[in-house]
C-alpha cells in the first residue's frame, strides 16, 4: 500500500458534479494498493494514518494526530500511484492491484477507519472519474508506503 496523505483545512470529491465526500479539517488520503497487498498491511496502514502526528500542538510543533484534533479522513482510491515510468513516457501499472483485489481492501481500509475511530470518514467512488478539491494546510504532504 501507498499513500500521500496531506493535511487540509477542507477536502471533497465529486463524482458526476455531485459531492460524494468531503471533509473540514483533517486529512486526505489518496491511496494506492499493491497487487500484493494484504489485510495486515491494510491495518499497519489504517493505525499510520490514524496515529500519524503531522497536526499541531499549542506550540507550533507536530505533535498531533488526527485522532487528537478529532479531524476528518477523506480515502480516494489513486491506483497511479503505482505508475511506473522506468521505460518510455508513460506509465505502466502493471504493480497496482487488478478491482478484484483492490475494490474489497478500499472497503476494508474505509470500515477498519470507521470501526477503529470516530472521526469523520469520507471516501471517493473506486474506478470512477472524480474531481477532488482540497485546500492543503501548512502545505503537509507525506507519502506512506508499507
Amino acid at each position: 500500500m501507498k499513500t500521500v496523505l496531506q493535511r487540509v483545512s477542507r477536502a471533497s470529491v465529486k463524482v458526476d458534479d455531485k459531492i460524494i465526500g468531503s471533509i473540514n479539517h483533517g486529512l486526505l488520503v489518496l491511496l494506492g494498493i499493491h497487487h500484493n497487498d494484504n489485510d495486515e498491511k491494510l491495518e499497519w496502514m489504517c493505525n499510520k494514518i490514524l496515529n500519524l502526528r503531522i497536526f499541531e500542538d499549542d506550540e507550533g510543533k507536530m505533535n498531533r494526530s488526527v485522532t487528537d484534533v478529532s479531524g476528518g479522513i477523506l480515502i480516494v482510491s489513486q491506483f497511479t500511484l503505482y505508475g511506473s515510468l522506468k521505460k518510455g513516457t508513460r506509465p505502466g501499472f502493471t504493480d497496482a492491484a487488478k478491482p478484484e483485489t483492490a475494490i474489497p481492501l478500499y472497503e476494508k481500509t474505509i470500515q477498519y477507519l470507521k470501526d477503529n475511530s470516530s472521526l469523520n470518514i469520507g471516501s471517493g467512488g473506486f474506478g470512477a472519474m472524480m474531481q477532488v478539491e482540497l485546500v492543503n494546510d501548512g502545505p503537509v504532504t507525506i507519502i506512506l508506503e508499507k
